[in-house]
């Protein structure tokens, strides 16, 4: 049976087995080192894209092939809140791969921490978070609930003999200087102790000239001040737990701290040996969080001047695009990263440190691979018609190919290969509708997506908000259109929704909510019913004008009602005689057929027998000129679906069926022969059919 506990990425190696190891020094899959395209400052790698275009996929990747052969780190920055966390995070992770343990860093850390005063819960949480830093750092071995009761003993013991406000700890400024004077006697030896202190002293020094302290991230140049006490890392702390910008400063100082100590971890003997550099993989930087975290550290490296600098390779992800203040970044193309990403600092502008690339979608070529491991025969188009239907999309490539492989592993020997039709009936491994597997990952909001299905049915921004009242569809304050909308751009599918269009513009979510639209129908008597819904859709239209004529058609035929549709365009051939009419008639037919086949249950699919004149004994009562308009009509229809083969005798048919029409029509004739040329064609080739030029 199939399994893919640990998939192969596809159409990633320029990222995986070139760049990153050239900025780590170390190969990607094998025990080599690789010389470094840089040797001192280094670019901050940042991989976007959308939802399920594999960013967390290539960091699990380089996670499972570079973890325990260097320092690494991985963290998902919008599982937390703060750059401090994130910090911790880091420093859990890296501390036990470097030589000297963030000794910078910690009592920083420290001092933030030990700065919640608001009562016995959160001084609880910050006891643990200090002490998971001590065992992380080999400060401690003792489990870390003892860590941090015995911590909280200690500090506790140092504030009852402050005074009665300290005792309480209500005292802010008497609960940091207990907790570092905690930290600097049991943990640090006097004379290391100085110069920590010192470095923050120099930041956080008040002066004569300026009774607040003005760190050297907000442009103060600091003061000498101080005898290297803990006045430094009080301010610190005081500084960050006012927020705003006092915190934006704290973080600034933090996040030098923390490159300083990665850069005073690695020995000279390791410079000298190339070792490899530590690495760092930060999930979704669009996060507040994150983002601040990125900022920070291309901040740093941005610095006049800066005689050292950190040995860190980060390589982040962000959901969506570049971000929008990062006009100086330099973006690449995957392809382009295999010898050199041609990056070179220029200017002290902090996105001029960043590279970014867009990861982008898989090849067809890559689909044959992917399915390349089925344990039957499959359909000699089935992925054409994958990569069709998912554009590429990795995410979605890859539930696909694992449905069609479990599929091919059950199937009876001698059985008809899969058909492309079927690809969105298939069910993952443990039975679930691979439609609704993949629209959970691409739109995780459920409520959100069970809005969006329905209404990925309505043409535009009006209908879908009219059959949002029609269903009785609740919205906060806004409409429920509106409301989804704007949460798809939330998620970064589209920068923003037109109102002529419908809600979900990538073509791959909109099959999808279509299709599930279809699956989860509720039948006839329902207001969620497949035939009701499109009912309801094609009153609208026709209530709209003669505009919307296409848009009542294409809902007709979407509720399986081809007579109707097929007696509408005949009238209209039958009646216009203008040639500018021509092509409006051609639109409405390319549109009307691009119609959404109804579900299985209610419909017996024959448009492709119906294209062919196989049913044509059915319509004897209706003349020559009708029934080429219906086997048009049916072919188009079948061969605008994503997944349907576009055979030749098919596409061939539509240009002998325009072709027909244009000999019977007495000003049409050009117009329809142009399209009869040129429409096969594009319909082999799964392109929008052109219009003709007048």
């Amino acid at each position: 049976m199939h399994t893919s506990e640990t998939p192969r990425l596809y159409a990633r190696d320029p990222l995986l087995h070139h760049l990153v190891p050239r900025l780590t020094g170390l190969a990607y899959a094998e025990r080599a080192r690789v010389a470094w395209e840089y040797d001192k400052d280094l670019p901050l790698l940042l991989l976007t894209g959308r939802h399920g275009m594999g960013r967390t996929a290539v960091l699990a990747a380089l996670e499972r092939h570079y973890a325990g052969r260097l320092p690494l780190a991985r963290v998902d920055t919008a599982a937390q809140d703060l750059v401090v966390e994130l910090l911790e995070e880091l420093v859990c992770s890296l501390a036990p791969d470097v030589s000297r343990r963030f000794p910078l860093l910690l009592p920083g850390l420290v001092a933030v921490y030990g700065g919640y005063t608001g009562g016995r819960a959160e001084r609880a949480r910050a006891s643990a978070r200090i002490a998971r830093l001590l065992r992380a750092c080999r400060l401690e071995s003792a489990p870390e609930p003892a860590v941090a009761q015995t911590w909280d003993t200690r500090v506790r013991a140092r504030l009852a003999t402050a005074g009665p406000g300290a005792a309480a700890g209500t005292d802010p400024h008497a609960v940091v200087h207990a907790v570092l004077a905690e930290y600097f006697e049991r943990y640090t030896r006097a004379r290391a102790a100085a110069p920590l202190r010192q470095w923050y002293q120099d930041r956080y020094a008040e002066t004569p000239e300026s009774p607040g302290a003005t760190p050297e991230g907000l442009g103060g140049q600091g003061g000498g001040g101080g005898g290297g006490g803990p006045e430094g890392l009080a301010r610190l702390a005081d500084w960050f737990h006012r927020g705003g910008d006092y915190r934006h400063a704290a973080e600034q100082t933090l996040v030098h701290a923390f490159l300083e100590d990665v850069a005073a971890a690695r020995t000279r003997w390791q410079r000298l040996n190339r070792d490899p550099r530590p690495l760092a993989l930060l999930d979704n930087t669009h996060s507040p969080a994150g983002a601040r975290l990125v900022d920070l550290v291309l901040e740093y490296r941005a610095r006049p001047g800066a005689a050292h600098h950190d040995p860190l390779v980060v390589v982040a992800t962000r959901l969506g695009d570049a971000p929008p203040d990062a006009a100086d970044a330099l973006p690449r193309e995957l392809p382009d990263l295999v010898t050199t990403t041609g990056w070179r600092r220029t200017g002290h502008a902090p996105s001029a440190g960043l590279v970014v690339v867009e990861l982008t979608p898989l090849s067809r070529d890559d689909v044959l691979l992917m399915l390349d491991a089925a344990s039957a025969p499959l359909h000699p188009y089935l992925a054409s018609a994958l990569h069709t239907l998912t554009g590429g999309h990795p995410l979605a490539s890859r539930v696909l190919c694992d449905a069609v492989l479990e599929h091919a592993s059950r199937a009876a020997p001698g059985s008809a290969p899969l058909s492309p039709r079927r690809l969105l009936d298939l069910t993952t491994r443990d039975g679930r509708p691979v439609s609704e597997a993949i629209l959970e990952r691409l739109l995780p909001s459920p409520h959100q997506r069970a809005r969006l299905v329905p209404l990925s049915l309505a043409r535009d921004s009006t209908a879908a908000q009219a059959l949002a009242a029609h269903l009785r569809l609740e919205g906060p304050e806004q409409l429920p259109a509106n409301a989804a909308a704007d949460y798809l751009e939330a998620e970064h599918w589209q920068r923003d929704t037109p109102q002529d269009r419908p809600l979900a513009a990538d073509p791959l979510l909109h099959t999808l909510l279509v299709h599930e639209a279809r699956r989860t129908s509720r039948g006839a008597d329902s207001r969620r019913g497949w035939q009701e819904m499109h009912g309801f859709l094609r009153r609208h239209h026709t209530t709209r004008g003669e505009d919307s004529e296409a848009d009542a058609l294409r809902h007709t035929l979407a509720a399986g009602d081809a007579k109707t549709v097929v007696a509408a365009l005949s009238e209209e051939f039958q009646s216009e005689q203008d040639r500018l009419s021509a092509l409006r008639w051609l639109t409405c037919l390319r549109y009307a057929a691009t119609a959404p086949a109804p579900p299985a249950a209610d419909w017996d699919d024959e448009r492709s027998a119906m294209a062919a004149g196989a049913h044509d004994d059915r319509y004897r009562d209706i003349d020559e000129i009708d029934r080429c308009i219906n086997r048009l009509l049916h072919g188009l229809w079948y061969l605008s679906d994503a997944t349907a083969e576009p055979e030749a005798d098919l596409c061939d048919d539509i240009g002998a069926e325009l072709g027909f029409l244009s000999l019977r029509h007495q000003t049409w004739r050009a117009v329809l022969s142009q399209a009869a040329r040129t429409w096969p064609a594009a319909a082999r080739d799964k392109r929008p059919l052109p219009l003709p030029e007048l």
